[in-house]
Order: C-alpha cells, then sequence, then structure tokens
C-alpha cells in the first residue's frame, strides 16, 4: 500500500479509525526527511493492513503545532487511536519494521488497562 497524504481535516478520522497507522511528519526541505521517505514507503508496501500516512509539515503548519512537532522527520504510531510512538529522526529500515511488528503484536485490552490505571 502506498502512504497517504493526511491533513488537519483528515487526521482525527484517520488515527481513529481503528487498526495501526503510522505517520511520518516531514518537509520538502529536510534532507532527512528525504533520505527517510523511501524507507518508510518500502516498509508500507509490505505492511497493507497498516496505514502509512504522511503529513507536509510546512502545509499543515496548525496541525503540526498541535501535535507539538519540534524537529522533523517525526514518526508517530498509532493504534485504534492510541499514541503508541512518537519520535524525531529517521529509522532505517530494520528499526522501522520492529517497531511495526512491535505495535502489531501489542495487547490493546492490555494498554487501554494501563491507560486507565495511570489516569486515575
Amino acid at each position: 500500500m502506498s502512504t497517504v497524504n493526511l491533513t488537519q481535516a483528515t487526521f482525527a478520522e484517520t488515527i481513529n479509525a481503528g487498526g495501526l497507522v503510522l505517520v511520518d511528519l516531514w518537509a520538502e526541505w529536510c534532507g532527512p526527511c528525504k533520505r527517510f521517505a523511501p524507507v518508510f514507503e518500502k516498509v508500507s508496501e509490505e505492511h497493507p493492513d497498516a496505514v502509512f500516512a504522511k503529513v507536509d509539515t510546512e502545509a499543515e503548519q496548525a496541525l503540526a503545532g498541535e501535535l507539538g512537532i519540534m524537529s522533523i522527520p517525526t514518526l508517530m504510531v498509532f493504534r485504534d487511536g492510541i499514541l503508541l510512538f512518537n519520535q524525531a529522526g529517521a529509522l532505517p529500515e530494520a528499526a522501522l519494521e520492529d517497531l511495526v511488528g512491535q505495535a502489531e503484536a501489542l495487547d490493546m485490552d492490555e494498554v487501554r488497562a494501563e491507560l486507565a490505571a495511570a489516569e486515575s
């Protein structure tokens, strides 16, 4: 599956639709972003059940601000609407594959229980 572009209008709907969503926040002028893009695209093709999305931080400055993006590229991983990972910096292909595998293997009922316990 190829990547999809997200905007402020489509971001919440996409991450809350359920399943695994990886979001690459990038900009055209960013060298590390350009080097990470083909890695992100390649891994997306190997995981057709996950959504691999991109946010152009120049075109979506308000969304980038709401997400607290201070450095790019930043990778965010959501599953069932829950943020599991948020880190600046480009990952090598093996690390991205490992991250996808870890996110897919999580017991989300356990994650929700841990979040509920932390909030109370």
